[in-house]
């Protein structure tokens, strides 16, 4: 069986971007194209597909580093604060946005709240391994030596 920590993350983030692409009940808020990504940047996203990548995202660092709240996902997110000739100090990302997402992940029923944290529901574990099979049946196709994975 194929795991999500086995197929290329960037490749499992464009299957799952299609796949909520897809879904009815997802809409991209109105909000979506004015925020940043946090504190370390400077502009808005520029890409137009942004949110549904950001939930993917968020879906595969809630299954492999899960139960997680907003504060460590902020840290996951971060990047460096331009300070000018000062030193390098971490920035946070925007836990407004972490949490929408968490929350729509939610309402979708890929995420539940637990005591530590959120965690992966059945679902969200389905769909992930779901769009990790079709990962990896595109990467045997290109590399029949990975057909033992699957």
């Amino acid at each position: 069986m194929v795991n999500v920590r086995e197929v290329p993350p960037e490749l499992l983030m464009r299957q799952l971007v299609s796949e909520f692409k897809k879904e009815k009940n997802l809409e991209v808020p109105e909000w979506a194209s004015y925020l940043k990504a946090g504190v370390h940047k400077e502009k808005a996203w520029e890409d137009p597909d942004w949110f549904y990548n950001r939930l993917a995202s968020t879906l595969r660092k809630v299954y492999v580093n899960g139960p997680i709240g907003i504060s460590k996902l902020s840290e996951e997110y971060g990047g460096r604060i331009d300070r000018g000739s000062q030193r390098y100090h971490p920035g946070k990302g925007s836990r407004y946005v972490i949490r929408q997402m968490l929350q729509t992940l939610e309402k979708l029923g890929y995420v539940k709240k637990d005591k530590k944290g959120r965690m992966v529901s059945p679902q969200g574990t389905s769909i992930l391994d779901k769009a990790s099979k079709e990962v990896m049946k595109s990467l045997v196709q290109a590399d029949p030596s990975l057909e033992k994975y699957l």
